[in-house]
């Protein structure tokens, strides 16, 4: 980084907000990292000495007014001069006590932050280590309130041996000192001055003090007191940053120089539970977890911090241990040439890898959830590879036996049932290959499947030429029988010529004999009609002879009527009835 940029800054609304950009940088530090953080109270020069530890003379952001500059916490991560793949991160607040700011509690999360974060923590105060500066920090009185180790809450978990396991190194460090070292007329140093300020400090059994300084004593493991003089006069300080070293006073160089080397060989990289060591990417994971926590309106705990902090890195241990299984396990695998059991041993070589990297990456893999994770992802993975591994060794095996089949010469009436029997052989010789793998029988079945249009064209064929065979057959059948039609068709006309002219034959006798009949009926008809006549004309003359008879007798009757009336009754009546009787005889 060129220069420093803002990690956590404070929102019109009085929030804190993680900036991406920092986040970005972390996230791109995969190397451990040795965190310094600066607080105390505003104007006190904080900036300055994280710029000097920068080994820069501008960065972070100095003022020579009475306001404050810094705002929020901002970030500056460089190569750590001393220690080979390590980032030296470091962190300066802002100042402590803004009367601008107005938001005691704003103050209190900054100075948490800090703590959380950091693995060396630098108190920033001017003037002396008096009890008013004591009082100064009572941000460290509070620490309880703010943070907690346990999630469980209780306080007798929450000890102060237990915030000593979790909190960083702490120095002090005194600027514009202007008293001589002095105690009892004997020179002491700067550590000595701190230890006697807080000598009556004992730790109690359970519990916290209000006092700062036996919070000092409870929480921080190893305490480190630098006093400064005042680098330049007070004319110059608005422009110190423009200053080289020969423009400052000989002993705060040296002071600053002591100070500088100190942070640089004994502050320790960043370690959580379990001694695991912070990389820049697991610190701007936590500062996402502490920002999120205090926004929602709780208070950070170190234990859920870890355990959020684990699931983070155990899932990406998990993510770059299944890619490096990948890689080696493509690298180191030739599908056309590798057996299962060679697929065996390079799974396990890569396996073996893998599992390093990931417990190298991971920490707090409690019941070994995340290395299960793994173990299924390269469990899929393997499973993949050796259906690919039997898939080819199975291809190849079954092109080698299918070239050995001559399918033109099937390509005849009944090569079909040939070309059954040696497919049948083709599969049993598949199936007696040892070393085929899992994907044995869906490899043949859909080679067989991917074949089944060759023995479709086979049967096809087969059956056509057998069909086609067969309709010769067929034909030829059908021209005999045909001949033997005709033949039968000739003698049967032959036959019933013969019958036919026997029945002309026939019809002409019967005919012959028919005319001789209707002449013999013809003749008898025409006898038997002239006896008829005969008997007709004689019995028509009886008749009139008797007509004629009964009408002489009749007249006779008249007659004898008529002489009777006459007698009887007179000639005129007599005349009378004899008309009357002439033309009833007339009628």
């Amino acid at each position: 980084m060129d220069g420093p940029v803002c990690l956590i800054e404070n929102t019109n609304e009085g929030a804190l907000q993680v900036n991406q950009e920092a986040l970005d940088i972390l996230s791109s530090i995969k190397q451990p990292v040795v965190v310094v953080a600066i607080v105390g109270m505003y104007r006190t020069g904080k900036s300055y000495l994280m710029n000097r530890l920068a080994g820069k003379r501008t960065g972070f952001s100095l003022g020579s007014t009475i306001q404050s500059e810094t705002k929020g916490i901002w970030m500056w991560c460089v190569p750590h001069p001393c220690r080979e793949n390590h980032t030296l991160v470091l962190l300066d607040t802002e100042g402590l006590g803004d009367v601008e700011k107005g938001d005691k509690r704003n103050d209190t999360w900054i100075f948490a932050l800090a703590v959380l974060l950091s693995s060396t923590l630098v108190y920033n105060s001017m003037g002396t280590i008096n009890n008013e500066a004591l009082m100064s920090l009572h941000y460290v009185t509070e620490l309880t309130e703010h943070i907690k180790v346990k999630s469980s809450g209780e306080k007798e978990e929450n000890t102060s041996s237990e915030y000593m396991h979790f909190f960083p190194s702490f120095i002090w460090t005194v600027r514009d000192f202007t008293l001589e070292l002095e105690l009892n007329g004997r020179t002491i140093t700067a550590d000595e001055y701190l230890e006697n300020i807080s000598q009556d400090c004992k730790p109690s059994q359970t519990g916290l003090r209000d006092d700062p300084r036996d919070c000092i004593c409870q929480f921080f493991p190893t305490r480190k007191c630098f006093v400064f003089d005042r680098p330049v006069a007070k004319s110059k300080l608005k422009i110190i940053d423009q200053l080289l070293d020969t423009d400052l006073d000989p002993d705060f160089i040296q002071q600053a120089t002591d100070f500088c080397s100190y942070i640089i060989s004994h502050s320790s990289e960043k370690v959580i539970a379990g001694g695991l060591a912070v990389t820049g990417s697991m610190l701007g994971n936590l500062v996402v977890t502490y920002v999120d926590v205090i926004q929602s309106g709780q208070v950070p705990c170190l234990e859920n911090a870890v355990l959020a902090l684990s699931q983070i890195e155990n899932s990406a241990a998990v993510e770059k241990s299944h890619a490096l299984y990948r890689q080696l396990l493509g690298e180191q695998v030739m599908l056309a040439t590798t057996t299962e059991e060679e697929l065996s041993s390079v799974h396990e070589g890569c396996l073996k890898e893998a599992l390093q990297l990931f417990m190298n990456s991971s920490f707090k893999d409690e019941n070994h959830v995340y290395q299960n994770k793994l173990m299924e992802l390269v469990k899929k993975d393997y499973e993949r590879k050796c259906r690919e591994v039997s898939e080819t060794c199975c291809t190849a095996l079954l092109q080698q036996l299918w070239a050995t089949l001559d399918l033109q010469s099937y390509m005849r009436p009944g090569g079909y049932a040939d070309y059954r029997v040696q497919l049948d052989s083709i599969i049993q010789q598949y199936r007696d290959t040892p070393g085929k793998g899992t994907q044995a029988e869906h490899i043949l079945e859909a080679f067989l499947q991917e074949k089944d249009d060759q023995g479709t064209s086979i049967l096809t064929i087969d059956r056509n030429l057998t069909e086609q065979e067969n309709r010769l057959q067929e034909e030829r059948a059908r021209a005999e029988m045909e001949k033997q039609k005709a033949e039968m068709a000739r003698r049967e006309q032959e036959a019933t010529a013969q019958r036919l002219a026997e029945m002309e034959r026939a019809h002409q006798e019967n005919e012959r004999l028919l005319r001789e009949k209707m002449e013999r009926d013809r003749i008898a008809a025409q006898e038997e009609h002239q006896r008829q006549v005969q008997r007709n004309l004689e019995e028509q003359r009886a008749r009139i002879e008797r007509e004629l008879w009964e009408r002489e007798r009749a007249k006779q009757l008249q007659i004898e009527q008529l002489h009777a009336i006459l007698t009887n009754h007179g000639e005129a009546e007599g005349r009378g009835r004899l008309c009357a009787l002439l033309n009833m005889e007339k009628n």
